[in-house]
């Protein structure tokens, strides 16, 4: 199967739907190097543009994270993925089987990328399509994203938008409406060498 035939489908399922006038603002929001928030199908996430190396910058400020500890990046699509990534048989065939879903996996990183992205170290980087339509709306629309949940580090992530809110105030510019599941974060799996390498366990065990 090519690439480009390799679609995915929004899931049917979403806590709310946004209006075209707020997921403008993000976008928005977004293109002038700002972080915003959307429910996720895990966590409440916030997130910004991968390609202005100061809003990511001001994403690991926000979070209180070590600059080593690399933060994922959440795409619509496989073809958006491989704008970013080189994906292996494996690769391929794990996206086809659990995205968009609960499943990140840590690959080579293009040498077009922004050398910010990942592990500068391993030139690695992670990635997910998230089964959630709310953020498979705004990525569609603006394309990856680099994504955290949101909280500060230590603290209990949100859930939901109101609570984000709470947590994070005026630092988050556009928080768009909804509700995450909650539960397990995604498994992220590590498959820069011939047998895969599991980082962390989540709901996706069948690899």
């Amino acid at each position: 199967m090519e690439a480009s035939e390799r679609a995915i489908p929004k899931p049917p399922w979403c806590a709310t739907f946004q209006t075209m006038a707020e997921l403008q603002d993000a976008v928005e929001a977004i293109r002038r190097g700002e972080i915003v928030g959307f429910p996720t199908d895990t966590l409440y996430g916030i997130g910004v543009d991968p390609y202005s190396e100061g809003a990511i910058d001001g994403l690991f400020r926000l979070k209180g994270r070590p600059a080593g500890k690399p933060m994922a990046l959440l795409v619509a699509s496989i073809d958006q993925a491989m704008g970013l990534a080189e994906f292996s048989d494996r690769a391929l065939d794990l996206a086809d089987r659990h995205w968009p879903g609960g499943l990140t996996m840590v690959m080579p990183k293009l040498r077009q990328a922004p050398p910010w992205l990942g592990d500068p170290v391993r030139r690695t980087i992670g990635l997910r399509c998230p089964g959630h339509a709310t953020a498979l709306e705004l990525l569609d629309a603006i394309g990856p994203l680099v994504v955290t949940s949101a909280n500060r580090s230590g603290e209990e992530p949100a859930i939901d938008d109101v609570t984000a809110r709470t947590l994070l105030g005026d630092a988050v510019s556009v928080y768009l409406e909804g509700r995450a599941p909650g539960g397990s974060p995604s498994t992220v799996v590590d498959l820069t060498d011939p047998a895969p390498l599991v980082i962390r366990t989540g709901p996706v065990e069948e690899l």
